[in-house]
């Protein structure tokens, strides 16, 4: 898989963010609800990476960052957001490959630790982080109390 740095805005991007979107509906019953602005995922602060095969977009991530004047979060941290394998492709490694990359992006900006916020609903993710050496960590954000939540988190090199 080609991993390239795109904005969050763009059409390769969109189209991804509208398909995770449409698999939360099914999961969950609606979308992601977090607020999420484009620039957040700019460098120096954050980061967002389109995944192609044979020049087709297959999978997306970003990271953004966050200090301690955010409540729930450490000076240092990136958020990770937005994490998505198309189904056609899933099995293949691509999100381990991915979720190296986007911690990769974080360490050269100076990160020290990645975070992140998924749930029950999907327990391939959580399978990915546990497996990746993420360990639980409190809770945060827009899903703070929402049932099946889980939080985790792993310290950057």
């Amino acid at each position: 898989m080609d991993l390239v740095a795109q904005a969050y805005s763009s059409p390769d991007a969109q189209k991804l963010i509208a398909e995770l979107q449409q698999e939360y509906v099914v999961r969950y019953g609606g979308p992601d609800a977090t607020p999420t602005d484009p620039a957040e995922f700019e460098p120096p602060l954050g980061a967002f990476l389109v995944g192609y095969l044979d020049g087709t977009p297959v999978a997306c991530a970003g990271w953004r960052s966050h200090d301690s004047d955010d409540p729930g979060f450490r000076d240092g941290d990136a958020e990770l957001k937005r994490m998505y394998v198309s189904a056609a492709v899933r099995g293949r490694g691509l999100a381990r490959q991915l979720l190296a990359a986007v911690e990769h992006s974080a360490t050269a900006a100076g990160r020290r630790r990645i975070v992140l916020e998924t749930a029950d609903q999907q327990p391939e993710a959580v399978n990915l982080y546990t497996s990746a050496g993420y360990l639980p960590i409190p809770g945060f954000g827009v899903y703070l109390e929402g049932p099946g939540s889980h939080y985790f988190g792993r310290e950057l090199p």
